[in-house]
This record gives structure tokens, C-alpha cells and sequence, in this order.
């Protein structure tokens, strides 16, 4: 089985499709992955090339212009027939500019396709029909005019209502059960949490920092732009908490504000190892941190709409393994009473028995649910 994995977006779209690759590979399958130049050194820990494909300018598209904006949002369809040739199945997660070009190539291939979404929030049955026509008309204005002209050129009819397109009637939900549970109405396939296992060691100055004294507080906020007036105030908040912190510098690039002895800043890290070590996560409601969080039985503090969605902060609430506040600049009174609550006993006992229920065979059940697809006589895409 050849299986053509797409990912367009940050690090937190990418890395559950690296958990599937992993997966797919120690099947026997192949794997042939598109992604974001910056995605190339996680792919080759894992022994997977990283297949960098261009983004279509638009053949009458000129700087500053809507047609140019809409050019640069839509991906090069002749590339990506190109790199699926031979390929059993595409998987696409991520930014909608990049599945409707996946499901484009899968089309004009014959083959499978299987939109990913990693919170039920993104599903299209999570929406009114008001919400979803709006949704629609956004994307076919933004990228349907550059797309629909690749279309035609690689033989294929033009199509609208994008986001239908992409995501499908019935897509993938790549979350855990427990903390993603389906709502009246909601339909998805339940594929599981992807989350690689990983053993990489923490380095030597950070594993030294953790065991100079108590298990400090993690501050991060993962892909998120302008967020240092909320590190900055989240620090302060942990320091009143009389705890030590570690700062994830994220894409924001967050620095600390002094040189104290109980502050400390990290680049990449093993999140699995690093939370497992932490009394708290103070974070931004992303969805791997949130899994992996969860999964080590740490409790969590999350900063409200920092991302684009509100939902994870809401389930930590409601399970009761941690607190969530409003964002995205919380004060540093209000970071430091929700951070009292979630070093409570009762929070981390709470914590450590959600920890217990927390699948990991999400990347073992997709790669099943893939070679099914490829060996039985469906129609060529889903829908």
C-alpha cells in the first residue's frame, strides 16, 4: 500500500500525520509525505522524506490584488499528481487549501481520500447551515477561481463549495474519545488520538534544571503569534504560586524577563518525558499539547482564544483536570487563581484518573482503516 499524506499548516496539522507515517511505515507501507519546508528534520527522524511541493501563483494573478491573494492560497495540482503517482490513498490534514488540492489529485487519480480534522469543532455537522454556507462561499471566493482553473487543466469538472469538497461528509476525527467526545448531530469516523510515542532524552541542562528542585510549571504557547504579554504575566503568576518555571519559546520566540535561577527556556523537547516532570501546563488549547498533557496526568491551565477555536479549554473544565480563562491576555491575578485550582490535590488526583482512560491506539486503528479502503470496491473518494 502506497499511502500520500498531506499536511499544510503548523507544527500541530503536521504532527499527527508524522504519528500516522510512523505507523504506516512499520506496516510495510509506503509513505510518501507533503508538508511544510520546515517539517523536514522531524520526517527524517522518523525515516520519512519530506516531498516539498510549490504553491500555484495564478497565470493572471499580479501583486496586491484579490487574484493574486486567492493565487497563493491554492496549491500546485500538477506537482501533487506528480508525487501521488502510484499511490493507493491521500490523507490530508490541515489548511483547507491544501485538501481540496488533495482531494483534486485523489479524483483525477481514482484513488481514496480522507479529510483529517483534529477537533469536533472543525467538523462539518458541528456547524449551523448558516455557518456552513458562509464557510463555503469564504473558500470558493479565496481559492476556487485558481483551483477550478487547474482543474480543467488536468481534465477535471469545476466544483464549489469548497469546504464540502475538502472535508467530506463523513471525515476523520483524530482526537481521543474522552476528550473529544461526538455531540448529538456530529458525524465523523473515529480514528483515535496520533500521537508518536517518543523516546528522545531530554537535554542534559534541562534534565538538570528539573531535578535542582520541585517539578516546576511549563509555559508555552505552541504556534501562536504576539504571546509574550501572556508568558510574561503567566510567569509572574507562577513565581506568586511559589513554583519554577519552563518556558517554551515557541514560534513567537518568547524570552524570559530576567536571568532568575528559577526560570528556564527551551527550543524543541520531548513534551512526553518534559510533562510527565512538570506540576502544570499552562498552554494555548492546542490539540496535541492538550493530548499529551492529558495523557501524562499533569493538570492543565489554558489560555481562551489565543487559536482560532474554543473547545479543548472547555473540556479540561469540564473533566475537571484543570481550569480554563479567558485569553488572550489574562491578568496575572486571574493566571494565578487559576493556577492555585489546577496544583490543587483534587485536581491532579482528577488528572491522573483521566490519564488512565486516554487511548493511544489511534495511529494502529487508522492504518487499518486505511488497507480497508484501498482493498475493498467503494467509490474512489469518500463522501
Amino acid at each position: 500500500m502506497r499511502v500520500l499524506l498531506w499536511a499544510r499548516g503548523s507544527r500541530g496539522d503536521v504532527e499527527p500525520l508524522v504519528a500516522l507515517a510512523a505507523k504506516l511505515r512499520e506496516s510495510g507501507a509506503e509513505v510518501r509525505m507533503c508538508a511544510p519546508p520546515d517539517s523536514a528534520a522531524r520526517l527524517a527522524e522518523i525515516g520519512v522524506p519530506l516531498v516539498p511541493v510549490e504553491r500555484w501563483k495564478g497565470a493572471s494573478a499580479s501583486h496586491g490584488t484579490p487574484d493574486a491573494e486567492a493565487g497563493t492560497n491554492a496549491e500546485r495540482l500538477e506537482q501533487i499528481l506528480k508525487v501521488a503517482e502510484g499511490c493507493d490513498v491521500v490523507v490530508a490534514v490541515g489548511l483547507l487549501s491544501g485538501a481540496v488540492a488533495a482531494r483534486s489529485v485523489a479524483e483525477r487519480l481514482g484513488i481514496p481520500y480522507f479529510n483529517v480534522v483534529l477537533c469536533p469543532i472543525h467538523l462539518p455537522t458541528a456547524l449551523d447551515p448558516a455557518q456552513r454556507a458562509d464557510y463555503n462561499q469564504g473558500t470558493d471566493n479565496l481559492i476556487g477561481g485558481a483551483l477550478n482553473s487547474q482543474r480543467v487543466a488536468l481534465g477535471l469538472a469545476p466544483v464549489k463549495n469548497l469546504f464540502d469538497y475538502a472535508a467530506t461528509d463523513q471525515p476523520w476525527l483524530a482526537a481521543d474519545p474522552t476528550l473529544a467526545p461526538l455531540r448529538p448531530g456530529q458525524d465523523a469516523v473515529r480514528a483515535g488520538a496520533w500521537i508518536l510515542p517518543d523516546e528522545r532524552p531530554l537535554s542534559p541542562e534541562l534534565d538538570a534544571f528539573l531535578a535542582a528542585g520541585e517539578p516546576p510549571v511549563y509555559v508555552g504557547f505552541g504556534s501562536s503569534p504576539e504571546t509574550a504579554d501572556v508568558a510574561r504575566s503567566a510567569i509572574m503568576a507562577v513565581r506568586a504560586q511559589g513554583h519554577r518555571v519552563i518556558l517554551s519559546r515557541g514560534w513567537a520566540d518568547l524570552a524570559l524577563p530576567d536571568d532568575g535561577a528559577d526560570c528556564f527556556a527551551i527550543g524543541e523537547a520531548n513534551f512526553q518525558v518534559l510533562f510527565g516532570r512538570v506540576a502544570a501546563v499552562v498552554h494555548h488549547e492546542g490539540t496535541g499539547t492538550t493530548h499529551v498533557a492529558a495523557r501524562a496526568g499533569v493538570p492543565q491551565v489554558v489560555v481562551r482564544h489565543i487559536v482560532g477555536q474554543v473547545y479543548y479549554s472547555e473540556r479540561i473544565a469540564e473533566l475537571g483536570i484543570g481550569v480554563a480563562i479567558d485569553g488572550p491576555n489574562p491578568t496575572v491575578e486571574s493566571l494565578s487563581a487559576a493556577l492555585a485550582t489546577a496544583l490543587s490535590p483534587e485536581t491532579r488526583a482528577r488528572a491522573a484518573t483521566v490519564a488512565g482512560t486516554i487511548r493511544t491506539d489511534g495511529p494502529a486503528v487508522a492504518v487499518e482503516l486505511l488497507r480497508e479502503a484501498v482493498s475493498r470496491e467503494k467509490p474512489a473518494v469518500s463522501v
